[in-house]
């Protein structure tokens, strides 16, 4: 019988399971990471984000849960424009941050 919906796979997360050895690296090299809070300015603030939905707190956390071509392919729309590292209320250096990342996870 076809009721006109189907059921979707689960999208749920085992951190048991996630290989976070790229991730801590990437924290060796731009300990800034570990400051952010999740506060949204960045993402409010770009340029790019009502475009390409761009969002560095959406990057950061998918790296956190082992989503690294999430979160690579989410920085293929960021201009490095700067304006997020402006509004940062934690003085995160963003473009370094985004930089690394692309380096990091770019070489798979």
């Amino acid at each position: 019988m076809d009721f006109g919906f189907k059921i979707s796979p689960s999208s749920a997360v085992n951190l048991d399971n996630v290989d976070l050895s790229l991730y801590d690296r990437l924290h060796e090299v731009e300990p800034d990471i570990a400051k952010c809070i999740a506060c949204g300015s960045c993402s409010a603030s770009c340029p790019a984000g009502r475009f390409s939905g761009m969002s560095m707190r959406k990057v950061i956390l998918d790296l956190q849960r082992g989503r690294q071509k999430e979160a690579v392919k989410m920085l293929s729309g960021c201009m490095l424009c700067g304006k997020c590292l402006m509004v940062c209320p934690r003085g995160i250096n963003t473009r370094h941050l985004i930089l690394a990342i692309c380096k990091l996870y770019g070489e798979d």
